[in-house]
């Protein structure tokens, strides 16, 4: 039985968070335990954003009641009654939105048709998009919050205090801007339009705004209770913590000031702001930050078409406060990094559980590994074959398993079906159009020929070793002795006389038309040496014929 004050050595980011988690409710009690929160602008679909933030507090959630044995609830919690800015690039009857701009989304209707608004469509994206997931969550609408008057107390509290909340924001803001700020958005009672303007007047004793509309000049009285106003973005977020009592938030680090400023109007309403937690950003594969305007980033949907979704969930996990690049080419190293750390947690779990607890695949998993077995073949190794095969055909690659492990099959193993498939996407949409193939040197031919005779000496030897990690060493041990000649020798650290990168990347480049793989020995385990000899001879005849034209 593991002691829960012992969690607190766990060297595991959400355990770090969750202790945070922990000394804050130990200093203020709540019978009702922690509360972490998550937030959704649905003026769009969810993105791949999302499911890091929602993934990301889901592990810091489980990692504080494991510490702690205290409830916690998580709520995603969605900016609905915010008005619309400008109309999406992706959604249809972009004309009937324009008439709309400025109204709240839940007061505008739904372009798709199937909703009663535009914000209740995306509300039910957003809920399906995380109920796949298998996020645990409650959902929460910004609209019915305040029409249900859950922020009624907040609100006129906030009125109490509309001077100190001003002068907390208003030295964020421009000159044009201060001159007119208020943390209060009324709605127009005759357009629905969330109202940004000057008040004449606020009253909390009379639960009442006064302003006037800038176009009319017609003045007009708002409760500020009742759904009939909200706060701007930055005391909203502030209200939202007080009057609900949030205690964790993460957000980006393009919000770092928004989480100040949020944070001190939390204090003059008069409650300590949530524990918070920043994290980088993603970027393209350029290092520019991605944009969803832009589109310049991968979308969840190409991630799952060519992976599966523990590996985003791997990706997201790792150092979460370090900006990464969010493209085509760190899928592959996710998917294998899933998998080794999948095996390695089973392998020490029950004899090292605070180890364990280190592990990605622990959190991924919640602590309740999957019995699927680890797949026999990399993800990495898979892409090879595919490049090989030339084909985005799963059977064809399913041909070549059973050879390599003949106990593997569709129906057995539906994780590594899974992969196949992936892996036949990634290959014909990302890899293939990419080939650049070319012609072996003088040098890298003599040793290719070395190899494919070292292959065929060795092929008896390699066949009595059973499949698995022990034929892939021998034969890469035979990739090695192949390339020991000039001009890929070179002096290890120790001071040995090793293989340099040179070698490796010509079998890559001249076989494989790409600029580096795995280890090669995995694939002519699975490919068979006969398939790798005539690939070989193959890329070698092509040379000649190269050069004889």
């Amino acid at each position: 039985m593991i002691e829960r004050e012992s969690l607190r050595g766990v060297k595991a980011w959400p355990f770090e968070e969750a202790a945070r988690v922990a000394d804050r409710l130990a200093a203020t009690p709540k019978p009702s335990g922690a509360l972490f929160e998550t937030g959704y602008g649905p003026s769009g679909l969810p993105h791949i954003g999302t499911f890091g933030e929602v993934a990301r507090t889901t592990w810091v959630k489980r990692a504080f009641e494991q510490m702690t044995g205290l409830p916690a609830r998580l709520i995603a919690f969605s900016d609905d009654m915010d008005g619309l800015r400008k109309v999406p690039d992706n959604v249809p009857n972009k004309a009937m939105l324009t008439e709309h701009l400025g109204r709240s989304l839940t007061a505008i209707p739904d372009p798709f048709g199937t909703h009663a608004s535009f914000g209740a469509h995306n509300n039910a994206r957003l809920q399906a998009f995380l109920d796949a997931f298998g996020f645990q969550y409650e959902f929460v609408s910004s609209t019915e919050t305040y029409r249900a008057g859950r922020f009624d107390a907040a609100l006129l509290r906030m009125a109490e205090c509309h001077e100190q909340v001003r002068q907390v924001i208003l030295p964020s803001l421009g000159p044009d801007r201060r001159a007119t700020y208020s943390p209060f958005l009324p709605i127009h009672p005759a357009t629905g339009v969330v109202m940004q303007v000057p008040m004449d007047a606020v009253l909390p004793d009379r639960d009442a705004l006064q302003w006037r509309d800038p176009e009319t000049g017609a003045r007009f009285e708002t409760r500020i209770t009742g759904g009939h106003c909200k706060a701007q973005w930055k005391a909203d977020w502030a209200l939202r913590w007080f009057a609900l009592g949030v205690d964790y938030e993460m957000s980006g680090k393009d919000l770092i000031d928004s989480v100040k400023l949020s944070s001190a109007i939390c204090r003059v309403l008069g409650a300590e702001p949530p524990i918070t937690f920043t994290y980088e950003l993603f970027l393209d594969d350029e290092g520019h930050k991605i944009s969803k305007s832009k589109g310049n980033g991968l979308t969840i949907d190409e991630w799952l078409r060519y992976a599966p979704p523990e590996s985003l969930a791997f990706f997201m996990y790792q150092a979460p406060q370090r900006a990464k690049r969010l493209y085509f080419d760190v899928i592959p190293r996710a998917v294998d990094g899933y998998v080794a750390a999948l095996e390695q947690v089973r392998a020490e779990g029950e004899a090292a559980p605070l180890d364990a607890m280190k592990n990605p695949a622990w959190h991924i998993h919640g602590g309740v590994l999957p019995n699927t077995p680890p797949p026999a073949i990399s993800y990495a190794t898979l892409l090879n074959i595919a490049g090989i095969a030339n084909t985005t055909e799963p059977a064809k690659l399913w041909a070549y398993i059973r050879k390599y492990h003949p106990a593997s099959d569709p129906g057995n193993d539906p994780f590594l079906d899974g992969l196949v498939a992936n892996a036949c996407a990634y290959w014909g949409d990302y890899i293939a159009p990419a080939r650049r193939f070319r012609s072996a040197t003088p040098e890298e031919a003599v040793a290719m020929r070395e190899l494919v005779r070292l292959l065929l000496e060795r092929e008896p030897d390699f066949l009595a070793i059973p499949p698995g990690a022990a034929r892939e060493s021998a034969i890469q041990d035979a990739v090695y002795d192949a390339g020991r000649r000039a001009p890929f020798l070179e002096l290890t650290k120790d001071g040995r006389m090793g293989v340099s990168r040179a070698w490796f990347s010509a079998l890559y480049e001249v076989l494989l038309g790409k600029t580096e793989g795995p280890r090669f020995g995995g694939t002519v385990a699975v490919m068979g040496v006969a398939e790798t000899v005539r690939l070989i001879e193959a890329a070698l005849a092509r040379g000649a014929g190269d050069a004889a034209a």
